[in-house]
C-alpha cells in the first residue's frame, strides 16, 4: 500500500499491523497525504503541529466539553460521571476554578520542595533494584515513582496505595477509540472503587486538613480564599483526574525515555558524559515519543481547516505523536537529539489546557533518569519489552533489565 493510500485509509477503530509498536510511519503519512483526515463519520485526525497549535489556542472554538461524546460512549455511568467532571474535559468557568485551585498547590516553591523526597525515593528504588542486580524498569521503577509523589500530594496513606495504578489503569484504558466490553467494566468498576475509597479519606482530611500550600486534597476542601469551593462530586472526580493525568504520562515519560537510551547508544554516551543536558533530554524524551498520543476536541461553532470548512459539533482528534515529528517544526525529527534547542514539542498540550502539573512530571523524569543513569551507566535489556497496546498512552507494561 502506498503511503498516500495508507493515509486516506486510516481509521483508528481498525489499525495497521504493527502500529502500537511504531506509528510514525503512518504518521509520517498522514501529515503529508492527509494533514486534515477525515472519518466516514465526518470527525477530523490532525497530524501537523500548526493545526494542533492553532486548537490549542483556541478554546472558544475548540470545545473540550464531552458531554456530548462521551454521553454515546459511555451511557449513564461512573465513567461518564468522572470524565465529564474532571478538569481536562471541561471549559471555563469550571476549568477555570478548578485549574486554579490545583495550581495554587504546584506553585515553583512547592515543586521544588519535592525535589529532596523524589531524590530519596529514587535512590531507594535503585538500591533496591542493586541488591537484585536486575531489574523491571517499569514495575520496579518508572511506575513507582509517581504513585509515590502524587500518594504524597494527596496524602494517601502509604499503606492504602496499593490499588491506585491498577485504579489508574483501567479507568484511562476506558478512554480508547475502540472500547471493549472487558475494559468498559473495569473502568467503570475503578471509578467506583475509586470513589468510595476517597470519600474515606475526604472525610478524614476535613477533620484533620494537611498543609494547603503542598497538601492538594486541603487545597481542594478549602477552595480559593474568600472564593468559590468545589462541589463534593467534582471535589472526588478530580482527585481521581490528579492520578490519572499524573501517574500514567509520568510512568510513561522515565520508561519510554531508558528505553530511547538504548536504542540511541551515542545519545546516552553523551549524556553520561553531560548530565547538565538531562533537561533538554528528557523534553526531547516527551517530543520523541510523547507519553499521551492523542487529544480531543469538539467545534463550538462552525470553522475552517486545510481549506475545508466544518459545521459546529463536528469531533476533532488531535495527533500529538504526529506533531511532534513534524518536520515543519522540528529539524530532522526521527533524530533523537538530546541537546535540541528549540524544543517546543506539544507533549503538554498548550493554551489553556497545557498540563497543570507538568513541572512535577519534568522533576520527577530529570531526577529519575538521571540518576538512574548515573548509577547504572552499562545496564541493558534483559529480552524485549512488552509494550502497552494502547494508542492514546504510548508506553510499555514491562521492561526487564540488567543493570551491568
Amino acid at each position: 500500500m502506498t503511503d498516500a493510500a495508507l493515509a486516506r485509509s486510516f481509521d483508528l477503530r481498525r489499525l495497521p499491523d504493527g502500529f502500537c509498536d511504531d506509528p510514525y510511519p503512518v504518521y509520517a503519512a498522514l501529515r503529508q497525504h492527509a494533514p486534515v483526515h477525515v472519518f466516514a463519520e465526518g470527525h477530523l485526525l490532525l497530524s501537523r503541529y500548526a493545526d494542533l497549535e492553532r486548537v490549542y489556542k483556541d478554546a472558544a472554538t475548540f470545545s473540550s466539553d464531552k458531554t456530548v461524546e462521551f454521553g454515546a460512549k459511555y451511557g449513564p455511568s461512573p465513567l461518564y460521571d468522572h470524565h465529564t467532571t474532571s478538569l481536562v474535559f471541561n471549559d471555563p468557568p469550571r476549568h477555570t476554578r478548578v485549574r486554579r485551585i490545583i495550581a495554587g498547590a504546584l506553585t515553583p516553591r512547592a515543586i521544588a520542595s519535592m525535589e529532596a523526597g523524589i531524590v530519596a525515593l529514587v535512590d531507594g528504588l535503585l538500591d533496591a533494584a542493586a541488591a537484585r542486580g536486575r531489574i523491571d524498569l517499569i514495575e520496579d521503577f518508572a511506575a513507582a515513582i509517581p504513585v509515590e509523589v502524587i500518594g504524597n500530594l494527596l496524602g494517601v496513606p502509604r499503606a492504602e496505595r496499593g490499588p491506585l495504578r491498577a485504579w489508574s489503569l483501567a479507568i484511562l484504558g476506558a478512554l480508547e477509540p475502540v472500547l471493549d466490553p472487558e475494559a468498559e467494566a473495569a473502568g467503570n468498576r475503578a471509578v467506583t472503587e475509586f470513589l468510595a475509597y476517597l470519600d474515606g479519606l475526604v472525610a478524614e482530611r476535613r477533620r484533620r486538613p494537611g498543609d494547603p500550600d503542598k497538601d492538594i486534597l486541603t487545597r481542594l476542601i478549602r477552595g480559593e480564599p474568600g472564593g468559590e469551593r468545589l462541589a463534593p462530586e467534582e471535589l472526588l472526580q478530580n482527585c481521581i483526574f490528579i492520578l490519572n493525568a499524573g501517574h500514567e504520562t509520568t510512568t510513561n515519560l522515565i520508561g519510554n525515555g531508558l528505553h530511547l537510551l538504548t536504542l540511541w547508544p551515542q545519545a546516552r554516551e553523551r549524556l553520561r558524559a553531560e548530565p547538565d543536558l538531562i533537561r533538554k533530554a528528557v523534553e526531547e524524551m516527551l517530543r520523541f515519543e510523547s507519553s499521551n498520543q492523542l487529544g480531543n476536541r469538539i467545534a463550538a461553532k462552525p470553522f475552517t481547516m486545510g481549506g475545508r470548512a466544518f459545521p459546529a459539533g463536528t469531533r476533532i482528534t488531535l495527533c500529538i505523536g504526529a506533531a511532534n515529528r513534524d518536520p515543519e517544526q522540528f529539524p530532522d525529527p526521527d533524530r533523537f537529539d538530546i541537546a535540541r534547542d528549540p524544543n517546543r514539542h506539544l507533549a503538554f498540550a498548550s493554551g489553556i489546557h497545557q498540563c497543570v502539573g507538568m513541572n512535577v512530571a519534568r522533576l520527577e523524569g530529570r531526577i529519575a533518569i538521571g540518576r538512574f543513569l548515573a548509577r547504572f551507566p552499562a545496564y541493558a535489556l534483559d529480552g524485549p519489552p512488552l509494550r502497552s497496546q494502547r494508542v492514546r498512552f504510548r508506553g510499555f507494561l514491562r521492561m526487564p533489565a540488567r543493570l551491568a
